[in-house]
């Protein structure tokens, strides 16, 4: 505790929060916070599911509360209480804030919507904890002096006590001009005066309802990072329906506000209970509520008789013991509770893409699997064996006598099946092509039902449209054919090569194979295809014929193991070339799916850091004692004045716009003026400007 600058008995602040056991709390709560907050950043919601648009904005908003508000807040426990002045444009947020302090710190702008850069004022000795990034990291500062002359220094006191910089700029900007560097820069201008106690700061926020989208950006920003809210209004707007969305959120994080219904005319005190029910619809009945009556502006601030029930108040939060360390309480307690509602929420949608990732993969399984089994039944069920692989393997056999041959004796039919292919160099290689002709049409056909399938099914579901845009997707890939090609040509090569192995080692074998490899692979092809299921009529005969004579050959050369074992093995290696086949196109769908889905999980993670966090709140607010979970005072009983009726304003009160076309109407002098006015809460040494004893 210790004398402020104008008598009035502060706390000093100190940047560095005391060891004890709250602070011990507060840190096992922050780190707790920190784990949950990498978990949410991990969290990826790429895939268009249901849900994911308003999950994106959940993760969004998460974060940007964690960073701008809590983890700041919860790492300086003991920083300046911080009022955002936020509202509606033209409800004269910079006149109150202005007047509250009795001097010009925030100057209207020329052009609604009017406050386009926020102006934060604070007492000197509160510099450090806004030069440095505890408060809206993202934002670049401009430092002023006052109006008055006091520039953000600390002096060498103050700076001894709060590690306020030892370096400042010996000449500061004032406030209007710190204001216009920091609109053309997009920073906030921090304006240190000695019309505020320390422990407390005011912050003029952008309009909510601005026609900028920047803006409403910043000022949802700024109310976001407060600890106090101070909502300003009008009796023309305070139905309108974007602030009230904005004090819905506030609600829903149990955020702590204060309303102050601005520029009130004589005789509409009927408002005020109107205004009354729609803040207790909000869930915000509790709130304190403050009238400030239209009045001509005194040298362009609101005369001070209207704002000193709100200024004492204000006034309460900064010098009572504990008072204001209630409202920063109640805010985080509001603000962790709303995280973790809301990483529920981000955790379910995070389920729902894991789910939606699997429901793809498992589609393209699907597809892909149902086109190696149209292969396989299309290659063991005998069609293989029509057409013109039929009538090449005919000109290849010729007439059944040479078969009949060979039902004699092995060796006797060994030879007959030598001199008979030796007859016939050039037959084998077109049943070859004739089969190789089949089998591509097979592949080629079931490939393409493959992607057809997997673009159809990924398309009709919401999660995989986006992925698979491109129509092209629909279709097979333009190489398909020669890679179908350079498969078959494989695994032609690979039955040659099985029936030189199993030669290999028998001299009469092998002096067969020698001189008809080409036709006994063909024949060894043949039986790979034989077996006469989806056949009917007189296609089981021809094809049963076909596979019989092959499988004579095959027998005659090799014996019967050896055929059955030469078939299993070229049916296996038929298996791997179509199994090779599909997998090469069906990566350019996983490829899509990998890419966009890489690091997607499910909301496991999440919740096992929102558990530890809900942990560690408990745990600290057990600790506190009962008088230090109390929130906002209630407002004074003169907060909003008795009798509203134009006999209790001045004639002259007409109607005001804080904007500049007044400052000229009313002789308020512009923002360089350093016109003398005293100072926030001044009653605190026994004097209220503009009010009788």
């Amino acid at each position: 505790m210790g004398e402020g600058p104008l008598g009035q008995t502060v706390r000093m602040t100190d940047p560095e929060r005391p060891a004890d056991d709250a602070a011990t709390g507060l840190d096992t709560v922050s780190g707790a916070l920190e784990v949950l907050r990498a978990r949410v950043e991990a969290v990826r919601l790429p895939l268009d599911a249901p849900g994911a648009q308003a999950a994106r904005a959940t993760r969004a908003g998460v974060l940007a509360q964690v960073d701008d508000y809590l983890l700041p807040r919860l790492r300086t426990a003991a920083a300046p209480l911080l009022v955002v002045v936020g509202g509606s444009t033209g409800a004269g947020k910079s006149t109150l804030v202005n007047s509250l302090l009795g001097e010009r710190v925030s100057a209207p702008g020329v052009l609604r919507p009017t406050t386009r850069s926020p102006v934060l004022a604070h007492h000197p000795q509160d510099a450090p904890w806004f030069t440095g990034d505890r408060v809206l990291p993202g934002l670049a500062r401009v430092v002023a002096r006052t109006a008055g002359g006091t520039d953000g220094r600390t002096g060498d006191a103050a700076g001894a006590s709060s590690g306020a910089p030892a370096s400042v700029p010996a000449a500061l900007p004032d406030p209007a001009a710190a204001t216009a560097a920091a609109q053309a820069g997009g920073g906030l201008t921090l304006v240190a005066t000695v019309a505020l106690p320390a422990g407390i700061a005011l912050l003029d926020a952008p309009d909510v309802d601005s026609v900028a989208d920047e803006n409403r950006a910043l000022a949802a920003q700024l109310l976001a990072a407060a600890d106090l809210w101070l909502f300003v209004t009008t009796a023309a707007r305070y139905a309108d329906a974007v602030p009230w969305d904005v004090l819905a959120g506030a609600a829903g994080r149990d955020a702590q506000v204060a309303l102050v219904l601005d520029r009130l005319d004589a005789g509409t005190g009927e408002v005020v209970p109107d205004l009354r029910a729609l803040v207790a619809a909000q869930g915000l009945e509790d709130a304190p509520l403050f009238v400030i009556p239209e009045s001509a502006l005194e040298a362009g601030l609101l005369p001070a008789r209207v704002v000193a029930p709100l200024r004492d108040w204000l006034a309460q939060l900064a010098t009572e013991p504990g008072a204001g360390a209630a409202v920063v309480a109640a805010t985080r307690d509001g603000a962790v509770d709303d995280v973790l509602r809301q990483v529920e929420d981000l955790a379910l949608a995070a389920d729902a893409q894991a789910e939606a990732v699997e429901r793809l993969r498992s589609s393209l399984d699907a597809a892909y699997a149902q086109a190696r089994e149209q292969v396989r039944r299309s290659t063991s069920d005998g069609s293989m064996l029509r057409g013109e692989v039929l009538a090449r393997w005919q000109d290849f056999v010729g007439t059944g006598e040479f078969f009949r041959a060979l039902e004699r004796r092995v060796g006797a039919a060994r030879d007959r099946v030598v001199g008979f292919l030796r007859g016939r160099p050039t037959s084998a290689p077109q049943v070859q092509e004739a089969i190789a002709h089949g089998l591509e049409a097979v592949l080629l056909d079931a490939s393409e039902s493959a992607a057809e399938r997997t673009w159809s099914t990924w398309r009709a579901d919401p999660a995989g449209r986006a992925l698979v845009d491109d129509p092209t997707l629909a279709r097979a890939p333009s190489d398909l054919r020669t890679s179908v090609a350079a498969e078959i040509r494989a695994w032609q090569s690979d039955v040659l090569d099985l029936v030189r192995e199993q030669g290999a080692g028998r001299r009469g074998v092998a002096r067969a194979v020698s001189f008809g490899l080409n036709g006994i692979g063909v024949s060894l092809m043949v039986v790979v295809f034989a077996s006469t299921g989806g056949l009917t009529g007189i296609e089981v005969g021809v094809a049963g014929g076909t596979a019989v004579a092959a499988q004579k050959v095959l027998e005659a050369v090799f014996g019967d193991d050896a055929v059955r074992r030469l078939a299993r093995q070229a049916h296996e290696r038929l298996d791997d070339r179509v199994q090779a086949l599909l997998d090469g196109q069906r990566r350019r769908y996983e490829a899509l799916l990998d890419a966009a889905l890489a690091g997607v999980a499910g909301g496991g993670a999440v919740r096992a850091a929102a558990r530890d966090l809900d942990a560690a709140a408990r745990a600290e607010r057990a600790t506190r004692p009962a008088d230090a979970r109390r929130g906002l005072p209630a407002a004074p009983s003169d907060a909003v004045p008795p009798d509203m009726s134009p006999d209790a304003l001045s004639p002259d009160a007409a109607s005001r716009d804080r904007g500049p076309r007044d400052r000229f109407s009313t002789g308020e002098q512009g923002p360089g003026s350093t016109a003398p006015r005293t100072g926030l809460w001044a009653r605190l040494r026994g004097r209220r400007p503009g009010r009788t004893a």
